[in-house]
């Protein structure tokens, strides 16, 4: 399997996981008594996670975030017969991507929130090649 293919599988997971965190952790609650099924629409003022749950959602949604621009050009890569292109560099991504998720999880602070804003940098860095390789 290429690593590209590879990498988008573990991207996915990842996405998956996160989200299993923390509607796992709300689910009980609900389950528990300790809060109502609805306790989590927008907007809704009744009940505030703690701060790791927050984290793990808002990492699951800076994954949805940037899960389809990957998918995207490993797809685009695909079609064009060029995937061994991404090969090279599909588990720096994943690297950074990583990087990026792990340090969100721990803190919200200014230093971590720069720190996580270089994995971010790495992955695009990553992206911007493989598309002006597969465009130019």
């Amino acid at each position: 399997m290429s690593p590209a293919i590879q990498v988008l599988l573990l991207f996915t997971v990842l996405t998956l996981a996160l989200a299993v965190v923390y509607v796992g952790f709300r689910v009980s609650r609900v389950l528990l008594g300790q809060a109502k099924a609805n306790a989590w629409t927008r907007g809704a003022p009744e009940y505030q996670d703690p701060a790791w749950v927050r984290r793990f959602e808002h990492a699951h949604m800076n994954c949805l975030e940037n899960l389809p621009v990957y998918a995207a050009v490993v797809l685009a890569a695909y079609m064009l017969g060029q995937l061994a292109l991404l090969d090279s560099l599909a588990f720096v991504f994943l690297a950074g991507r990583l990087f990026q998720t792990t340090v969100h999880l721990i803190s919200a602070g200014p230093l971590f929130v720069l720190l996580r804003a270089t994995g971010l940098v790495v992955q695009w860095a990553v992206l911007a090649y493989w598309l002006y390789a597969l465009i130019g």
